[in-house]
This record gives structure tokens, C-alpha cells and sequence, in this order.
């Protein structure tokens, strides 16, 4: 997560910080108020099938051969998640039990990330690679630029910028892990023929990106962020 510093900590105004926040404050909102209209629209529509996310989820996953994915409900909303250390999709109560088109898709998307991983798909190898790395970053990336600014060592700062930027990579690639893992859920969902209409479908497809958008404006948040630092340590360093 990216933390918003106060524009005069370093000594002046920071023009930068002003783009950044509109930035970082509409963009998330607005995605996030997209998912939720979306999302609370078809979680109030019941699939034809009558099957819940936890059927659907087992038939997706034992459709491919996925007999070793467990599937779990766990507490949360919205807390749905693929574990790959632990080969376990686990599903919030409202999607596992739920057989409305928002709790099928969803359950599907989890189920994409389980394929992905199956299949070794490479983006989500080096996503996953790159955890250990991201967590360092997230500790010591802005940790690296204060001292820098302080201590008036541009070279310190600039490695908490290149921190920052191993972030920002985590969240790209990210990007297409979540459309690809959406994309395979819409095809098992036509493939097992769960949905008996077009605006079923359609529903299905509207949850799914509605969330991805989510990631969407995480990713330019970030550049939008990492973009600011350089800026700052840029004129820093011209005078």
C-alpha cells in the first residue's frame, strides 16, 4: 500500500502531491463504487441453475483434475481467495453458499487462479516469486527515501525508489493474472453450461470486470506514485 506523505515534510510545496491525491483518491473510489453497485446487483440475481459458488467451484475444479484443491468457506465478505502454498480455494459464506450470478463468478474466478497455477501459468509464477522481495520492499521502500532526504543522500533515496518500483511491479503483474483467471472462469462457466440465459452470462462477465477494474486503479495509483518520487528526487538532485 502506498502511503501519502505530507506535501511539506521535505521543506516547500509539493506540486506533485496534488495530482497524486486526486489521483489516489478518485480513481480507487470510483472502481470500488463500481464493483460494489455491480456486484450488490447481481448478488441479488439467483441463477437458473440454483447451484451455489461451492458446487460450482468443486465442478470447475474436478473438471480439470484438480481432485487435490480443497474448498473451504471462510469468514469475510469479499475475503474469496486461491491459496497456492496450500492447493485450497476459499470461498466467503454469501459466495459459497450463495447461487446468485455474483457468487458463480466469483467462485469461478478463484477456481482460475487454481488452473493457473495447475497449468503454470507464467505470469502467476513470477507473481508469486516475487513475494518475498515485495514484502522487503513494502518495509524498508519509503524507510530508504526519508533517510535519503534527510541525510541529503540522494543515492540511499533513490534505492527506496527502485523499492518502491519492485512494488509497482507486483501490482502490474498482477494485472494480468486477474483478467487471465477471469477470463478462464467465464469459459468453464459456458464449458459446464451453468448459466441458461445471455443475461446470465452477461452478469457473470460485468462481476468479473468490475473487479478486475479494481486492480486497474491500484496499478496507476502506483505509477502515479512512483512517478511523484522520481519527480521529487529529480529536482533534489538539480540543486
Amino acid at each position: 500500500m502506498f502511503i501519502m506523505m505530507n506535501p511539506y515534510m521535505m521543506g516547500g510545496f509539493d506540486s506533485t502531491y496534488m495530482i497524486y491525491l486526486i489521483i489516489a483518491l478518485t480513481i480507487p473510489a470510483l472502481a470500488q463504487g463500481f464493483l460494489s453497485s455491480t456486484f450488490n446487483k447481481y448478488t441479488q440475481v439467483r441463477s437458473s441453475s440454483g447451484i451455489t459458488g461451492a458446487q460450482v467451484a468443486r465442478k470447475i475444479l474436478d473438471s480439470n483434475g484438480l481432485y487435490d484443491v480443497t474448498l473451504a468457506e471462510v469468514p469475510g465478505k469479499l475475503s474469496d481467495h486461491y491459496d497456492p502454498r496450500h492447493k485450497a480455494v476459499r470461498l466467503s459464506k454469501d459466495i459459497y453458499s450463495g447461487n446468485s450470478i455474483a457468487s458463480l463468478a466469483v467462485a469461478a474466478h478463484e477456481c482460475g487462479h487454481a488452473i493457473q497455477d495447475a497449468k503454470a501459468y507464467a505470469p502467476l509464477k513470477f507473481r508469486s516469486a516475487m513475494f518475498p522481495l515485495v514484502n522487503i520492499a513494502n518495509k524498508f521502500g519509503y524507510l530508504a527515501i526519508m533517510i535519503g532526504l534527510i541525510a541529503g543522500i540522494m543515492d540511499f533515496a533513490m534505492i527506496g525508489v527502485v523499492l518502491i518500483g519492485i512494488v509497482v511491479l507486483f501490482q502490474l503483474v498482477t494485472l494480468p493474472v486477474e483478467f487471465n483467471a477471469s477470463t478462464r472462469a467465464v469459459r468453464q462457466l459456458d464449458d459446464l453450461n451453468v448459466f441458461y440465459s445471455p443475461e446470465e452470462k452477461t452478469g457473470a462477465r460485468k462481476v468479473l470486470t468490475a473487479a478486475a477494474l479494481t486492480y486497474v486503479a491500484g496499478a496507476i495509483v502506483a505509477l502515479a506514485e512512483l512517478a511523484r518520487w522520481i519527480m521529487i528526487l529529480n529536482r533534489r538532485n538539480r540543486r
